[in-house]
């Protein structure tokens, strides 16, 4: 290891692995800032960090530095609601509009709570959205209450990439009156401890790392395409590179704008690897976990250009773009900035990882990619 790099925490000698693949991102990867954590039978293995915040590696990735996770929040968004279903509040199988009333319009009387979770509720596009409605909730939401589904619901799917977080967090707001962000840290930040947050408060901002531009990031580069169904969806947001922008840390933007590091991340996950409970705190019944981690389509996405198998509100293990060790079965997220989180419930054992540098090339990217690999087993994407 060269003496710049900065590498803290602890890793049980049984994962050796992911820390060698861990410095390998800094030594061979371009890695600036990053961390990650594995938890194995409820118990932490792994929890290491380092490197830098900045680009001149004059800062540096403290413990407890955060920073965007991007579409990681998506499942944590998910999490909400299914906790929300296995309370009796929300119902799997009923209309969003029984909760919503003004949803049921341009033919979207028929979406179904399950179909908002796994993607194919059709509402991808939010048409009528002004521009800049991405920080203004409740212009964004009418928005939606008007959009035409992109195809009949629950016939096909296709990555929500935006609408999905203030689908999911419009649900929770109508059922609980409390907004996503607040219902996340009173049940599910406070019972568990986890740094992650889905809108930060100004002592949370400190902490954050800037998200660094990569130009060789797949999803921008399809998003930047004024042709591309991404970038339709894309257009109610702000012009330009948008991660560090203050407006996207302060409000709650939970289709991918969480901020929090792998430590958080990992034993939320392992939670749900152990059947919904973690140190005796129970967030989930096993019945509502086992529902949660159902694999719903499996097919080539027109939203992302790739191979996604997505469940309700989780991607599933796909070697080749997301690998999540050797159970076709594993579940998890995966984020654009290069977050990655997953869990194998049959190992009892998850994982996270997150990075201030935007991942590049195919899928999750070489970093990601590799200290997972290094992790969970199971085969190596074709271009690692």
């Amino acid at each position: 290891m060269s003496d710049q790099i900065r590498i803290e925490g602890t890793c049980n000698p049984d994962f050796a692995a992911v820390r060698r693949a861990f410095e390998d991102n800094f030594e061979h990867r371009g890695e600036i800032g990053s961390s990650v954590c594995v938890y194995k039978d409820g118990e932490k293995v792994v929890d290491l960090w380092g490197g830098y915040v900045d680009r001149q590696k004059q800062l540096p990735w403290d413990k407890d530095t955060i920073v965007i996770m991007n579409s990681v929040s998506k499942s944590m968004s998910a999490l909400c609601v299914h906790m929300l279903i296995d309370r009796g509040v929300i119902g799997f199988d009923e209309p969003v509009a029984n909760y919503w009333p003004e949803f049921a319009q341009a033919g979207k009387e028929a979406v179904l709570v399950r179909h908002v979770l796994s993607h194919t509720d059709g509402v991808i596009f939010s048409d009528a959205a002004p521009a800049g409605s991405w920080f203004d909730w409740n212009a964004h939401v009418k928005a939606l209450e008007v959009q035409e589904p992109a195809w009949q619901p629950g016939t096909g799917g296709a990555y929500n990439s935006v609408n999905i977080g203030f689908l999911l967090g419009e649900l929770v707001r109508r059922t609980t009156g409390k907004s996503i962000g607040k219902f996340w840290r009173e049940e599910v930040t406070r019972p568990l401890g986890v740094d992650y947050q889905i809108g930060l408060q100004p002592d949370e901002i400190a902490r954050v790392s800037d998200m660094h531009e990569n130009p060789k990031n797949g999803f921008f580069q399809i998003a930047g395409d004024p042709t591309t169904p991404l970038s339709r969806a894309f257009r109610s947001g702000p012009k330009g590179y948008f991660q560090n922008i203050r407006e996207l840390r302060e409000i709650e933007m939970p289709s991918f704008g969480g901020h929090g590091n792998a430590r958080a991340i990992a034993r939320v996950y392992a939670m749900l690897a152990g059947d919904g409970e973690i140190d005796g705190v129970r967030l989930l019944s096993a019945e509502a976990v086992e529902r949660a981690s159902q694999l719903v389509w499996d097919n080539d996405c027109i939203m992302t250009r790739r191979r996604l198998r997505m469940g309700y509100g989780f991607m599933h293990n796909e070697p080749e773009t997301a690998p999540m060790g050797s159970n076709p079965k594993a579940f998890g997220h995966t984020g654009t900035g290069g977050a990655f989180a997953w869990c194998d419930r049959d190992r009892n054992m998850s994982f996270a990882y997150c990075t201030n540098l935007q991942r590049e090339g195919p899928g999750i990217g070489p970093r990601g990619a590799s200290v997972s690999v290094a992790a969970g087993g199971g085969p190596a994407p074709s271009w690692l």
